[in-house]
């Protein structure tokens, strides 16, 4: 199967901004699906509330565009129903970690099999630019006009510490090393994370004196850098770097509905 076979092109042109990052995730995770050689019919591809919540409309297999922060409960649903589906959740930074904070935590910590990918555009973009937990301090947004004072949530660490078995984050202005870091976390068995970090150049941007998407994806290439290149670098270089790689790998942690299933199976056995 090609790529294009998993997207619904008559739903294109697509619903995204000019120069929005999110058309960059998607082709990045349909070339992972055309990679791996996943069946359309043995995928089920969930979505919540956000710019990100979109995709679901443009994926060809099984789709459910579910409740704002719910998309992890519904998946988890679905996993333990059917644990020999792919289940791929695709979240924004709103959605994923403020209203669905709680279900995050616990996705992870269960280590259940589902592929999530966090699109970090840094605000709440679909509703009008609200500050989001991931929004960098002092950036101006519609809530946070004299900017922003709260800090901002290391989502690669959180996942760690809430027990994700991969994580790993990316860029959109790499969408090559994108394709590959999505592709390898969706052969995880277990809970995996993947951080993008993404431009909202309507919503953010222009709070932000960058007035246009090539300003901010260049900001973020500023902002960014590859953990292997990071190494060679003396700390006061990294001030206020986002680093960009695979962080954390636990292929020996068992998966929870394995664990679910062996339950069942005692369970049976004593009646």
């Amino acid at each position: 199967m090609s790529y294009l076979d998993y997207v619904r092109q008559f739903k294109l042109p697509h619903y995204w901004c000019p120069g929005c990052g999110t058309g960059v995730v998607l082709q990045a995770v349909v070339r992972a699906f055309e990679a791996l050689g996943w069946k359309q019919e043995d995928l089920a591809f969930i979505t919540g509330i956000g710019c990100s919540g979109r995709m679901s409309t443009y994926v060809n297999a099984n789709t459910m565009h579910t409740t704002h922060g719910r998309p992890l409960a519904f998946a988890t649903g679905v996993k333990l129903a059917r644990p020999e589906k792919h289940v791929v959740v695709v979240s924004g930074d709103g959605d994923a970690l403020a209203i669905g904070g709680n279900h995050f935590i616990h996705a992870a910590r269960r280590n259940i099999d589902i592929k999530l990918v966090i699109i970090n555009n840094l605000v709440y973009g679909m509703t009008g630019g609200q500050v989001s937990p991931t929004t960098p301090q002092k950036f101006r947004t519609q809530t946070t006009p004299y900017g922003n004072i709260d800090p901002n949530f290391d989502v690669v660490k959180l996942a760690i510490a809430a027990g994700a078995t991969f994580v790993g984050r990316e860029a959109v202005t790499r969408p090559r090393n994108l394709e590959k870091l999505i592709e390898k976390s969706f052969q995880h068995k277990g809970f995996s994370v993947v951080e993008v970090i993404s431009n909202c150049h309507i919503n953010l941007g222009r709070k932000n004196k960058m007035k246009d998407q090539i300003t901010m994806l260049r900001w973020i290439s500023t902002k960014t850098i590859p953990k292997n290149l990071a190494e060679k670098k003396k700390p006061e270089e990294l001030e206020g770097k986002i680093l960009l790689g695979i962080f954390h790998e636990d292929k020996n942690r068992k998966e929870y509905t394995e664990l679910y299933r062996e339950i069942q199976e005692r369970a049976g056995g004593n009646k």
